[in-house]
């Protein structure tokens, strides 16, 4: 399996929890310690991941509040192109796995701008500028400490998760105009997840 160890029953996937969910806006807190219970929790992130189609998931997104993300950005069985950065050499082969604490240390100046999605604000869609390369910090689930640059998808994507991380939602990173053509789908999913988490607690 990848980055864990394998678990006596099949990880079964977790409910994901949309924007206007609380757990969304905390910052999360540092993992101490690699358990055999955040073995598999990254093992049921990876599938929840791949069951809802996504190339991305953090811990908060499925209802824990700790700095743990999984990462699916590229299939092993392809080749990587020939410019593709440190970073995807050695992640990229691994994938999908898990990335324990991980952080951004520095990001290049240089930028691009590319749709993006997410399980927790499902079926809304925005252009987002990110950096194009960044320098990842993080442990592996087999407590190696990863230092390297990343680029390509995969730093878009670490970007995005690590956001997550913090508490802030791709949206927040939208430019004015683009915010306003989202607001109202945006403000009717925050309603629903309101209502829903109102009246599981009736």
């Amino acid at each position: 399996m990848n980055e864990s160890t394998a678990t006596a029953s099949n990880p079964q996937p977790l409910r994901l929890r949309h924007a206007g969910d609380p757990i969304l806006r905390k910052k999360a807190k540092l993992i101490t310690s690699i358990t055999p219970d955040l073995q598999r929790l990254a093992e049921q992130m990876i599938v929840t991941m791949i069951e809802n189609r996504g190339v991305g998931l953090a811990a908060p997104q499925v209802g824990r509040s700790i700095r743990l993300i999984t990462i699916g950005t590229h299939d092993p069985a392809r080749p990587l192109p020939p410019d593709a950065s440190p970073g995807e050499r050695l992640l990229c082969p691994r994938m999908p796995l898990a990335l324990i604490n991980p952080e951004i240390l520095s990001s290049s100046p240089d930028t691009d701008v590319c749709d993006e999605g997410c399980l927790s604000v499902p079926k809304i869609y925005g252009p987002v500028v990110r950096s194009t390369r960044v320098m990842l910090k993080a442990m592996t689930l087999d407590g190696n400490t990863i230092d390297i640059e990343c680029g390509g998808f995969l730093a878009r994507c670490l970007q995005h998760e690590i956001d997550h991380l913090d508490g802030i939602l791709y949206v927040e990173r939208l430019s004015p105009e683009d915010r306003a053509r989202i607001e109202g789908e945006f403000k009717q999913l925050i309603a629903a997840t309101k209502a829903e988490i109102k009246a599981n607690k009736v």
